[in-house]
C-alpha cells in the first residue's frame, strides 16, 4: 500500500488490526475437527494466500471470489473460498512492515498455505514506468533498513567500524545494510538484503502481457497506455515517499522499478517459512517523481485493480 492523508482512517484501522493479531482464536471451531483444532488450523484444505495491504486493493478480488466463508482472529478477517478454480484465503496484511510481517506469519500459522500472492499498488521509481502500469519484481528488499551514521567531518558519514554489509551508497547519514535471517531448513543465521520471488511463479507472470489494463478514470486519462513489467528489483519500507531526489536515490542504488510498505516483509516471512510468493503491484504515483500534489489520490482505484486484473490472469494461467 502507499499510505497518505486521505487514508489515514483505513490505515488506523489496519494498524489497530494488526496490534490485535499477536495471540489469534479463532471465531468458530475448524471444519476439520479436534486434530485441526489442535494444531491452530481453521481449515485443512491447501491454499494460496491471496493479500492485499488494505481494503481497496481487495475489491475486485472478493466480488470474484466463489463459496467465501470468514474466518475472525482477533478482529483479523481471513475469507476462504475458490479463485480462477484455486482454494484460496483472502486477507489484508495491513499498512506498513511490522503489519504485514505479523499478519504473513498469522495466516501461515492458521491455515495449510502452499503459496502466497500479493496484488495492490505502488509508488513509481523506475522512470521508464508510469501510473497504471503493473510491475512483477523477481526480488524486493528492505532499503529503509539503515545505519544512521555519525556526521565524521562536515557533510561526510562514517558507519560504526564493527557494522557489517553497509556496501550499497548512501544517502548522506542513511547506510542500507542486510538483514540476519534463518529458516527451519537451514537455522544458521544468514545474512540477506533481497528476498527472491519464486522463480516458477515468475515465469507464468512473463505470459501475462495481454492482460486489458484500465487507462481511463471516468472523463481522466492516462497520457501512456499501462502495461506488465516482469522482473527487476522492488523495495519496501515503512515511510510513505513522496520526495524527488529520495526517488532518484532508491532508483540509481536498488535499480527498484517500485517501491512500497508491505511486501519485502511478506517476502521475508515466506522465506523464513521456506514458502513461494510473489507480488503484482500497479503503479499509483510516482513517489514524488510527478509534476505537482501526490497522484495516489486520484489513481489508487485504477492502479488497485489493473493490479488485481493481473493478479487473477495469473491465478487463471497458474498449474500447480
Amino acid at each position: 500500500m502507499r499510505g497518505t492523508g486521505l487514508l489515514r482512517r483505513v490505515a488506523g484501522a489496519g494498524a489497530l488490526a494488526g496490534a490485535l493479531v499477536l495471540g489469534g482464536c479463532a471465531s468458530a471451531p475448524p471444519a476439520g475437527g479436534p486434530a485441526l483444532a489442535a494444531a491452530g488450523k481453521l481449515d485443512g484444505t491447501e491454499r494460496i494466500v491471496v493479500m492485499s495491504a488494505f481494503a481497496p486493493e481487495l475489491v475486485l478480488l472478493k466480488k470474484q471470489l466463489q463459496s467465501p466463508a470468514v474466518h475472525s482472529v482477533n478482529g483479523v478477517e481471513f475469507t476462504t473460498g475458490v479463485l480462477e478454480g484455486h482454494p484460496v484465503v483472502l486477507m489484508l496484511s495491513g499498512i506498513s512492515m511490522t503489519n504485514a510481517a505479523m499478519n504473513t506469519q498469522l495466516v501461515l500459522d492458521r491455515f495449510k498455505v502452499s503459496r502466497i500472492v500479493f496484488s495492490g499498488i505502488a509508488g513509481g521509481v523506475n522512470p521508464a514506468l508510469h501510473i497504471g502500469d503493473v510491475s512483477v519484481p523477481e526480488q524486493w528488499g528492505q532499503y529503509l533498513e539503515v545505519v544512521m551514521a555519525r556526521e565524521s567531518a562536515p557533510g561526510q558519514f562514517t558507519p560504526p567500524s564493527w557494522t557489517r554489509g553497509t556496501t550499497l551508497p548512501n544517502y548522506g547519514m542513511l547506510f542500507p545494510r542486510p538483514i540476519e535471517t534463518r529458516t527451519a531448513a537451514s537455522p544458521a543465521p544468514v545474512r540477506k538484503f533481497w528476498f527472491e520471488a519464486d522463480p516458477k511463479m515468475l515465469a507464468v507472470a512473463r505470459t501475462l502481457g495481454g492482460v486489458p489494463l484500465a487507462h481511463c478514470l471516468g472523463a481522466k486519462c492516462l497520457s501512456h497506455a499501462p502495461k506488465v513489467t516482469v522482473g527487476g528489483n522492488g523495495v519496501s519500507g515503512q515511510a510513505f515517499m513522496d520526495n524527488a531526489a529520495f526517488r532518484e536515490y532508491t532508483f540509481k542504488t536498488f535499480q527498484a522499478n517500485v517501491l512500497d510498505m508491505e511486501t519485502a516483509a511478506v517476502g521475508h516471512v515466506a522465506y523464513s517459512n521456506s514458502v513461494p510468493y510473489i507480488a503484482f503491484r500497479s503503479l499509483s504515483d510516482l513517489a514524488g517523481g510527478g509534476e505537482g500534489e501526490n497522484e495516489m489520490g486520484t489513481f489508487l482505484g485504477l492502479a488497485a485493480d489493473n493490479s488485481a486484473k493481473v493478479m487473477l490472469a495469473f491465478l487463471a494461467a497458474w498449474k500447480p
